[in-house]
């Protein structure tokens, strides 16, 4: 399943995670919107392949786990920088890397493929945060007190982030094509809007990311929850 970048506002109506999912299309490429957004697509295209993102996506890419994306933070964050005029690894405290395996959703084949992606990027020496999507749902409860699905693919996961505008993926094909997925849109990040996502009672974390993401991005505009 793939869940591709579509155009959403601040004063729009949050739905159920269900409905979410099932009013997404299976798959629409970001060439299929309007020049802004494809204009969007490109530009953090230029921002991957300018950066150190790149060779961290080629690492994932040749790690082959499956369903494996890079997400939220690492991108939106290095846009910001962009944006601004700062250096390129300014504020980002760690890189996400995402994927998806139910094959083995033990502690123990997580671990694994923790200690074996993160050998193979260290010589980018970057903080990867490195996550199975689906065994998500068994640690999330306890560590955040709040239920949470279970998800049937990587992308899935950017429905339940505590602001809609981190929504945001990127993986590289063996072709070398990027693939941008941002599935509320890309026009907040561009803004340097902060939008709450209310999916799941997440206010806490919400917070306490506007409070550090303020602090190195001042002119981020906070929406309340």
């Amino acid at each position: 399943m793939t869940i591709s970048a579509r155009t959403a506002t601040a004063s729009s109506a949050n739905p159920t995670p269900k409905e979410k999912i099932t009013s997404l299309p299976s798959r629409v490429s970001p060439v299929h919107h309007g020049a802004g957004e494809q204009g969007r697509v490109y530009f953090i295209e230029e921002v991957i392949r300018s950066t150190v993102l790149y060779d961290l996506l080629k690492v994932l890419r040749d790690a082959q786990l499956p369903d494996a994306w890079l997400a939220s933070g690492a991108i939106y964050q290095s846009v910001w920088n962009a944006l601004t005029g700062r250096e390129a690894g300014h504020g980002i405290k760690d890189y996400d890397l995402i994927y998806h395996d139910e094959a083995d959703i033990s502690y123990e084949a997580e671990d694994r493929v923790i200690t074996s992606l993160a050998k193979a990027c260290d010589p980018l020496r970057l903080p990867v945060e490195i996550r199975n999507q689906a065994r998500v749902h068994l640690w999330f409860p306890k560590h955040f007190g709040i239920d949470y699905p279970k998800l049937g693919c990587s992308l899935e996961s950017l429905l339940y982030y505590a602001s809609t505008t981190h929504s945001v993926a990127a993986r590289l094909h063996d072709d070398d094509r990027l693939q941008i997925e941002a599935p509320f849109g890309l026009e907040p990040i561009f803004q340097m809007q902060m939008l709450p996502n209310k999916v799941l009672p997440n206010e806490e974390t919400f917070t306490r990311k506007a409070t550090r993401l303020t602090e190195h991005w001042p002119e981020l505009t906070v929406v309340p929850w």
